[in-house]
C-alpha cells in the first residue's frame, strides 16, 4: 500500500467484516519523541488466541481469499522506519491496532488522504460509527459521526449533501493530509 490512509481502510474494513459498530481511528504525532502513532480500535467480535497469533502471517486470513497482507504490510512499513506494530484483541472484546513510524524516517509512508479514507468509510457503511481524531502538540481535531447524526437528525449521513459538508470540515481541520 502506498500510504498509511489505504492501511488505515484496509483495518477498518476489518473492523466492519467484525461486525464493528463504532470504529475509532486515532493518529497522533509525538514532537518530542519524532513519532507518528496510528490507532484503530473497534468493538468487532475480536480475535481468539490462534488467530491472533497468526495476525502477521501473510497467508493466514478468514475472509474468503488467500492471503491476509493488511497486517503484515502495515507492520513492514512500521519497521522499516524503526517502528512496530501491536494487535490486542479478545473474543468479544474488539480488536486495536496500534502502529508507530519514526516521523523523520526516509521510509515512513505519506500520511495519504486521511479526509477520503473517512468519507469512503462513511459513506460506504453509514449504520456505523467513526470517531477520527487528529492530535499534534496541543493541537486535537475530533469528528465523532454520532454528533454528526444527532446535528443532521433525519438526514442520511451519506447525502451527497452531508458528504461535502463532512469534506470541507475535513480538509479545513486536518493537518496531516501529506
Amino acid at each position: 500500500m502506498e500510504d498509511i490512509s489505504l492501511h488505515i481502510l484496509d483495518i477498518a474494513e476489518n473492523s466492519i467484516r467484525a461486525d464493528a459498530k463504532t470504529i475509532e481511528i486515532i493518529i497522533a504525532r509525538d514532537f518530542e519523541q519524532g513519532l507518528l502513532r496510528i490507532e484503530v480500535i473497534d468493538d468487532g467480535r475480536g480475535m481468539d488466541a490462534a488467530t491472533l497469533a497468526r495476525v502477521r502471517d501473510p497467508f493466514f486470513t478468514t475472509k474468503h481469499k488467500k492471503t491476509g497482507l493488511g497486517i503484515p504490510f502495515l507492520s513492514q512499513a512500521a519497521e522499516l522506519t524503526g517502528g512496530q506494530v501491536t494487535v490486542d484483541s479478545g473474543p468479544g472484546k474488539g480488536t486495536r491496532v496500534t502502529a508507530t513510524f519514526h516521523w523523520a524516517h526516509v521510509d515512513r509512508p505519506p500520511i495519504g488522504s486521511m479526509a477520503e479514507t473517512i468519507l469512503t468509510l462513511i459513506a460506504g457503511h453509514p449504520d456505523r460509527e467513526y470517531i477520527y481524531e487528529e492530535r499534534a502538540g496541543d493541537r486535537v481535531f475530533r469528528l465523532d459521526t454520532r454528533e454528526i447524526k444527532n446535528d443532521i437528525e433525519n438526514v442520511p449521513i451519506n447525502t451527497p449533501e452531508v458528504l461535502a459538508a463532512i469534506r470541507n470540515m475535513l480538509k479545513e481541520q486536518m493537518k496531516f493530509e501529506m
